[in-house]
């Protein structure tokens, strides 16, 4: 996993790891080790068919032409790109959907569970402190390109994104 994530053709793919146990330590494994997310195995032809489509749908169900700015960032949905000043920061697909939808609900809490659900993984069985590492990574992320770190940590609650005043809506939507 750590391979691919250093290589250029799949640094930024989307990689789901099978394990063969589902208990926490392989789990965090997996997702430190640079997954995006994790099935337990072993597998069937069906559940790996709905992984696949999962994953292939969220990014094809995305608006034409979509950009919301927070501060420094810029965000076009359409391109899958975010940028600070200019810069194009990489987002991992899981990060990346988490940014948009922070910035589509600015001012907004949203539990660990309800973050699963806008992913649309809540089929999957998804631990909730998975949440915790995709935030983290989205904050590195962020800092590493010189960004500010847009969220907030609600404690027992979950995460919000606090709107600046151009954030509260897209600034370009072409249908």
């Amino acid at each position: 996993c750590r391979r691919l994530r250093e290589t250029g053709p799949t640094r930024r793919a989307h990689l789901t790891m099978v394990l063969e146990s589902g208990d926490m330590e392989s789990r965090r494994r997996a997702l430190q080790a640079g997954a995006d997310d994790y099935l337990l195995g072993p597998l069937d032809a069906e559940r790996l068919l709905e992984r696949v489509d999962g994953v292939g749908g969220d990014i094809a169900a995305m608006p034409a032409r979509q950009v919301y700015r927070h501060g420094t960032l810029a965000v076009d949905c359409t391109a899958h790109q975010v940028r600070h000043d200019g810069s194009v920061i990489a987002l991992r697909p899981n990060e990346f959907r988490l940014l948009v939808h922070f910035l589509e609900h600015p001012d907004q809490v949203f539990s660990r569970q309800a973050l699963i659900d806008s992913l649309g993984k809540h089929a999957l069985g998804i631990d909730e402190r998975t949440v915790d590492v995709w935030i983290g990574r989205l904050r590195r992320s962020l800092v590493a390109a010189g960004a500010s770190d847009p969220l907030r940590t609600v404690r027992s609650l979950g995460y919000v994104l606090d709107s600046l005043d151009s954030s509260r809506a897209p600034l370009d939507t072409a249908r």
